[in-house]
């Protein structure tokens, strides 16, 4: 068999070996607050701040444009979610409709996309935790608060949460979903708090000039700016809804749940950012944050409310181990999922008996993103995961339009309206951002998948099941 005609069929995904099987433990509750914890975290609570430094006010812009993307996408995510109720996401979905050497390419992406994102989000909780260690006086080594190019030695906090979350999740999925339902409520209550306490102080004049830089502009030291760019980075704040479809296997119903878990999840956060983004800026002159890598404590701080600032920052502390904790767990899914279909070493597909999550994964997961998250910077983590994100967005529009196409009388859970114009949207949407990402981030991503392209010649290819 040649390896361009490798493809499973639709009825075939959930057929695997007992021993490899995920346990359908989770409900459509479980299944919105996964997908809530996994986009409110470090988008919103972190890079609002390096945002407003690239496009101003009109960072509202460009939350709406990236918002408007992920819109697209997540009703393709639902749609193949309800009719391939399977572990993998993208990677599943890409493997049905178009074959195994694009599955294997967007495979390799999702776990670029889903490690870089843990090691993110655990700098992200690492800045806030180092805020309340200053606030509250406690004697902490500044240099392993910040990696190399921060101007420190190790980013320790951010080396520990990311082992002490893969701790978590190898212990259960039903476990560790209970423990980010109780984890998102707080950041949720965190975000409510900080809307009440700034819009008394909101002042429109904060949002003249609303476009000093333009939709795309650069500055003298050659770094792009402006609206489209700033959504290409602000785009990371929305996904997350993806993780919910890797979870696809272990919901108890998911004609039903994976769709209220996808698009619900979306709706609910798209009403936050708004409310967040909007009284941010009208709270303070977005040069007043945009260098801050806590910018919504900063904002309450300038506005005299230092206990509120805290008590933010804390739950920013209790809450971001959400976010890294629904990455990690798609991670570890799609480790899974590869593994199964023996494109990665079939050890990794082993399901403990105990708990029903592949463990020996989720520890690698957390072991690689401890190591990124420690030395590597912010931004450029937010971006090559970016790059991971658009691509499988790219996959899954691609592959509901060709089922679409291919077989249109397939019965369909949840079907997109208009699909005939959100799946192009999506796609064109996440081909435009990825061009306005940074070229270093651009080319990082093009060797990631040279070498991916490699291993699978190499590796995954001769030891395929198809083989």
């Amino acid at each position: 068999m040649s390896f361009f005609s490798r493809r499973k069929s639709i009825d075939s995904v959930a057929d695997n070996l007992d021993g490899e099987r995920l346990k359908p433990t989770l409900s459509w509750p479980h299944l919105v607050a996964l997908g809530v914890g996994a986009i409110v975290g470090t988008g919103i609570y972190t890079l609002t701040g390096i945002g407003a430094g690239l496009a101003g006010p009109s960072m509202i812009l460009s939350f709406a444009i990236a918002g408007l993307v992920s819109a697209c996408a997540a009703l393709a995510y639902a749609e193949m979610a309800t009719m391939m109720p399977a572990a993998g996401s993208a990677y599943t979905y890409s493997y049905v409709v178009m074959g195994e050497p694009v599955a294997w390419f967007v495979g390799w992406s999702l776990i670029l996309e889903y490690t870089v994102v843990c090691a993110a989000v655990a700098v992200g909780w690492s800045a806030y935790a180092g805020g309340v260690i200053q606030a509250l006086h406690i004697p902490f080594p500044a240099m392993l608060l910040a990696g190399p190019q921060a101007g420190g030695m190790l980013n320790l906090p951010a080396v520990l949460i990311s082992i002490a979350v893969a701790g978590l999740l190898a212990l259960g999925t039903r476990e560790s979903a209970t423990v980010n339902f109780i984890l998102v409520t707080v950041k949720l209550a965190a975000l409510a708090a900080f809307v009440a306490l700034t819009l008394p102080a909101f002042d429109p004049g904060h949002f003249k000039p609303f476009m000093p830089y333009g939709w795309v502009s650069l500055s003298p030291a050659g770094v792009k700016l402006g609206v489209l760019p700033a959504a290409s980075l602000i785009f990371f704040a929305f996904y997350g809804f993806d993780t919910i479809s890797t979870a696809a296997e272990e919901a108890k119903n998911p004609g039903r749940d994976l769709s209220v878990g996808i698009v619900g999840s979306m709706l609910l956060c798209t009403v936050i950012y708004i409310a967040v983004a909007a009284t941010a800026i009208g709270a303070l002159p977005t040069a007043g944050f945009a260098r801050s890598a806590e910018p919504l404590a900063l904002i309450l701080r300038s506005l005299h409310h230092p206990l509120a600032a805290t008590l933010v920052a804390g739950a920013a502390v209790v809450a971001f181990p959400t976010v890294i904790m629904v990455f990690m767990y798609g991670q570890s899914r799609i480790f899974f999922s590869m593994a199964r279909d023996r494109l990665l070493p079939a050890r990794l597909a082993k399901v403990s008996a105990r708990t029903g999550t592949p463990v020996a994964v989720t520890i690698f997961t957390g072991v690689v993103a401890a190591v990124i998250g420690g030395l590597a910077p912010l931004k450029l983590i937010a971006e090559l995961a970016n790059a991971g994100t658009l691509c499988a967005f790219v996959a899954v529009a691609l592959s509901m339009i060709l089922l679409r196409v291919r077989d249109p009388k397939r019965v369909r859970v949840f079907s997109v309206p208009l699909w005939w114009l959100v799946g192009p949207a999506a796609i064109l949407g996440c081909v435009y951002l990825f061009w306005n990402l940074p070229v270093l981030t651009q080319t990082l991503f093009v060797c990631w998948n040279a070498f991916g392209i490699l291993v699978y010649l190499l590796y995954g290819m001769r030891k395929s099941r198809f083989a």
